[in-house]
């Protein structure tokens, strides 16, 4: 009875090891075919900011080409707030494995960061950088029956000035900043300088300018691009060293003598949570390719202004640290920086 009891544990033993040998091996395919296969589910796109605006046609540009690429959906989705920082905080705590990213903005990848880093609470580099997608020319905005070019707007702004308003994404957006940076060079003071009024996005200030709520806007120049073209709105200039394709008779800030707004230019790239794998960063860097090759995707951003400007992971880290580095010394000149840091 014993030897009998003896033996049929060690068969017990000996094919409990063989199961546990045989889950580990296929634990290790399983996991090994999961990389390879990635993407197998669909991917979350989030645009820290409204629907309508730069970030959110940017989003929906790339995810209507790269979704060809990748042979998976990719879902937009808006999480507006805080001047990016909902959306983009979202994106940092999550799970590193390329199914949640971010159409990285400059005012909430580089501004923020760069002048108020304690209401961030994350970094410019607190990210796995995919790559570049777009630049998009900026510029300001104002009803076209109400001022017929730059002097114009420039003589009320000085006269007029302080009881004035203009419309912004939000505080410490390019929105925002440009303006700032156009006020300086313009000498504007307390008694001429404008009062600034927030909105969920650029789509919502563009909204308010339509309706006269406002008497001017800044922001990269796609969204309004539809109104300036039938008439409605006209653009001051654009902060691009050449003239726009799309808006030809628009000056440009140099030719106007206010070269230093020229630092002032939207953009967008895709970021995704720091400690991306390497094959997944490989396989959204391919697919980036493709988008850049893909004409539909090339039509549609140019036809809202922008430029196509498709950089892989180390020329957009590069890239992301010159914004950084811009905007913390516009900041140092503006005296706006948090110093609770």
């Amino acid at each position: 009875m014993r030897f009998e009891r003896l033996k049929t544990n060690g068969t017990v033993a000996a094919r409990f090891c063989a199961a546990l040998g045989l889950a580990a091996l296929v634990a290790g395919q399983s996991a090994e075919a999961q990389a390879q296969a990635y993407p197998n589910r669909p991917i979350t796109l989030v645009a820290p900011y409204a629907a309508g605006g730069d970030s959110d046609i940017a989003a929906r540009n790339f995810a209507a080409a790269a979704q060809k690429a990748l042979g998976q959906n990719i879902i937009v989705v808006n999480r507006p707030g805080a001047s990016g920082v909902i959306g983009s905080a979202q994106v940092v705590a999550a799970a590193p494995d390329g199914y949640t990213l971010l159409l990285a903005r400059p005012g909430s990848q580089s501004i923020l960061p760069a002048i108020m880093p304690t209401r961030t609470k994350y970094k410019w580099d607190d990210y796995s950088m995919v790559g570049m997608l777009e630049l998009n020319p900026y510029g300001c905005m104002v009803k076209a029956a109400t001022y017929r070019n730059y002097e114009d707007f420039v003589g009320k702004l000085r006269s007029q000035g302080k009881k004035m308003n203009f419309g912004t994404a939000g505080i410490l957006t390019t929105n925002d900043m440009g303006p700032r940076q156009w006020f300086r060079l313009l000498d504007l003071n307390d008694s001429n300088t404008p009062t600034q009024i927030s909105y969920k996005g650029s789509n919502e200030a563009m909204v308010a300018l339509m309706a006269g709520d406002i008497d001017f806007a800044c922001a990269s120049i796609g969204t309004f691009v539809p109104m300036i073209n039938n008439g409605d709105l006209r653009a001051l200039f654009v902060t691009t060293p050449s003239r726009v394709t799309v808006l030809p008779n628009t000056p440009t800030a140099r030719e106007l003598g206010i070269n230093d707004l020229e630092r002032i230019i939207g953009w967008s790239g895709i970021f995704g949570p720091a400690g991306l794998p390497a094959e997944v960063l490989t396989k959204l860097s391919e697919a980036l390719r493709a988008v850049a090759a893909d004409p539909a995707w090339v039509s549609a951003t140019e036809r809202v202004g922008s430029i196509p400007f498709v950089r892989g992971p180390e020329d957009t880290r590069g890239f992301a640290r010159a914004q950084f580095q811009t905007y913390r010394a516009l900041g140092e000149s503006l005296k706006i920086i948090d110093r609770a840091e």
